[in-house]
């Protein structure tokens, strides 16, 4: 599957102070389930080889209003004003290479665990919710 159809994962908000860093990571629209705190400390190591600091998150959302209602799972990662660099345009370049980053790290993450959840399955084997269905007869 070519890179530039894939629905995005990771990507930059404009959250509370302009000059920080706010990168949002879709995880569990995507994963099916939560990030584990392992897979949290690798995406810390990987952005500190970027950045002096960063936050990271692991939240539950619940948004409520009208006819909509939504509740998921994402990593929220914030870079303080204090590491990033004074020129715009380097800053803008290193919030570009953090959302690639976290997109790429989400990515490995779900087809890492979207493959022990395959095995659970062997193909060929057809899968039996419940049990034998004949003895719920």
């Amino acid at each position: 599957m070519a890179r530039e159809n894939l629905a995005p994962i990771a990507f930059s908000s404009n959250g509370g102070e302009p000059p920080h860093i706010e990168i949002r990571i879709n995880f569990g629209v995507f994963a099916g389930r939560e990030a584990t705190p392992a897979e949290l400390d690798d995406l810390g190591r990987a952005v500190l080889e970027e950045v002096e600091h960063v936050t990271l998150v692991s939240e539950h959302r619940h948004e409520l209003g009208g006819q909509t209602e939504t509740s998921l799972h994402q990593v929220r990662m914030d870079v303080p004003t204090e590491v990033l660099p004074e020129d715009e345009v380097e800053a803008e370049s290193m919030r570009n290479r953090l959302v690639r980053l976290a997109d790429q790290w989400a990515r490995g993450c779900i087809d890492t665990r979207h493959a022990d959840v395959i095995e659970l399955f062997p193909a060929g084997q057809p899968w039996v919710p419940f049990g034998d269905p004949k003895r719920a007869v």
